[in-house]
């Protein structure tokens, strides 16, 4: 039996990968889009508690960037995935369920990549507020907004002016993130391709089609944040 060229591989057809192949790479997307929004959530929370909170929270905020940013991210993986699991397996138990309940990988894995990502998000959002004119903040009191108007008109538009291209490096590490979490038994796109190259004896392949995937979905969602940063830019004088 001969062995599939490359065209049969990224086929479509009953004895190709194709479908496969994307269906891992939309799992890779929704895992990473899913972890990104998350922490940028908790990037938002975590910056204002740097910027404006109390002693403690300026504390705890400091601690939450230290932890994360020291530790690897496929051990917050595993904590989340394994202590998310013994957590709900407790409950259950508490119920009257019994055995062991899985926490979904899906669920874990997200959770853990935006937890993680949430880190590199306040630095970033905390770097874009400070580098909004003063001025512009002093106007905007002097005008008579109140502070609900002056964070929807002045602050956050400038704030997430200054920060999309630090979240485009954001977005790209969390994107590589995603591979990670094949260990809780999602199958995403690096994951399907360690199947098919097992499956075929043809691992350069495989591994090469997942690496041209990555590089697709990271210039085209590159190229959709720097659309968005133009945009936010427009108006705007350029020394």
């Amino acid at each position: 039996m001969n062995e599939p060229g490359f065209l049969d591989i990224i086929s479509f057809g009953p004895t190709g990968w194709g479908a496969a192949l994307l269906a891992g790479a939309l799992m890779t997307l929704a895992v990473a889009v899913t972890g990104f929004f998350v922490g940028g959530v908790i990037g938002v929370f975590v910056a204002w508690a740097k910027i404006a909170g109390g002693r403690v929270l300026r504390v705890l905020a400091d601690g939450y960037t230290t932890v994360l940013r020291g530790i690897p991210e496929l051990l917050v993986i595993y904590l989340f995935y394994f202590g998310g699991s013994a957590l709900v397996t407790a409950i259950g138990k508490y119920f009257g369920a019994e055995g062991f309940i899985g926490l979904p990988g899906f669920l874990a894995g997200s959770l853990a990549v935006g937890v993680t990502s949430g880190a590199f998000h306040t630095e970033v959002f905390r770097g874009a507020f400070r580098a909004v004119s003063k001025g512009e903040l002093e106007a905007a009191v002097a005008c008579g907004m109140s502070p609900w108007l002056r964070f929807r008109r002045i602050i956050a538009p400038l704030t997430l002016r200054h920060a999309l291209p630090g979240l485009g490096n954001v977005w790209q590490v969390v994107l590589k993130e995603s591979a990670l979490v094949s260990v809780t038994g999602v199958v995403e796109l690096l994951r399907q391709a360690q199947i098919g190259s097992g499956s075929t004896g043809l691992p350069f392949d495989f591994f090469l089609i997942a690496g041209a995937l990555y590089l697709a979905i990271s210039t085209f969602s590159g190229f959709v944040l720097r659309l968005g940063e133009r945009r936010l830019s427009r108006g705007v004088r350029r020394g």
